[in-house]
């Protein structure tokens, strides 16, 4: 590699980092509040994701038994769609309330 080569890559490397540097700054907006609570957030959806996986696995084994009532499969539909519908529910409500 030639010196003027490596002075351009050298240059277009710089000037990337320079483009780069502010958007990590500004990445870093959000309070440590909101913060804590979207690790909070994606830990509970982690954990839950299994959760309703099995829950899902049993009524169906209870289904193919005919051992199931209503009730069991509305309130884990309901229950599935609280979980995972938690932020969509929150920013509707925020919506509502213009909060």
């Amino acid at each position: 590699m030639s010196r003027m080569q490596f002075k351009s890559v050298l240059l277009a490397a710089v000037g990337f980092l320079l483009v780069a540097l502010p958007c990590a700054a500004f990445a870093q907006n959000q309070s440590p509040f909101m913060t804590g609570a979207t690790s909070l957030e994606s830990n509970i959806l982690a954990w839950m994701t299994p959760i309703a996986i099995i829950l899902v696995m049993a009524l169906g084994a209870m289904a193919m038994a005919n051992r199931i009532s209503w009730g069991w499969c509305i309130a884990a539909i309901l229950g599935i769609a609280i979980v995972f519908g938690a932020p969509q529910i929150v920013t509707w409500v925020q919506g509502m309330f213009g909060v």
